[in-house]
């Protein structure tokens, strides 16, 4: 039988204590944020998920959830409120509500929020390479600078690919993050 890991009370929310199944709010657990570069819940606590990783994504209009990226595994994104601009192998794409994302391992991809409001998504990634030394990298991409999502040289390390940007720190739940339903 499994048990049920226990939800242990951070500073910023509730966080998995241990392996088990749970369930918990998303207002409820710690999020990771910075202002100018969204939010990702943390449903995951110690040890971390084996074999799939998912959070959902609050983004301000002009928001990127990442830097230009690929990855050796395949990642899903559902929108699920406002909109936003797919940026996908150079190219852009609009999102809105109910748009889902498929990217194949090697997909070249950044998600930027846009319209009047936030955007929510559920971002959902396998865990067989991702988690190595060749998980993927950041590559240089001008659709994604004129965001701010690219890199200006290439690198597969993440503290190079971030220097620029506001690292995320621990965050609470913030108000208008998740819609009402």
């Amino acid at each position: 039988m499994v048990p049920e890991a226990t939800l242990a009370q951070a500073e910023h929310g509730l966080v998995p204590n241990g392996p088990g199944w749970y369930v918990v709010s998303a207002r409820d657990v710690q999020w990771w944020g910075a202002d100018g570069r969204g939010a990702y819940s943390h449903f995951e606590g110690e040890p971390g998920f084996e074999q799939l990783g998912i959070s959902l994504v609050t983004l301000a209009p002009g928001e990127a959830m990442a830097m230009y990226h690929w990855e050796a595994d395949e990642e899903d994104f559902l929108v699920l409120a406002g909109e936003a601009v797919l940026i996908v192998e150079g190219e852009e794409r609009p999102l809105r509500a109910w748009d889902f994302v498929h990217c194949p391992p090697g997909t070249k991809h950044v998600i930027v929020g846009a319209g009047d409001s936030r955007c929510l998504l559920v971002a959902v990634g396998a865990r067989v390479e991702s988690v190595t030394e060749n998980w993927g990298g950041y590559t240089v991409d001008e659709t994604a600078a004129k965001h701010g999502a690219s890199v200006d040289e290439e690198t597969t390390e993440p503290d190079e690919a971030y220097a620029k940007v506001a690292k995320r720190r621990a965050a609470s739940c913030g108000e208008d993050w998740l819609p009402s339903l």
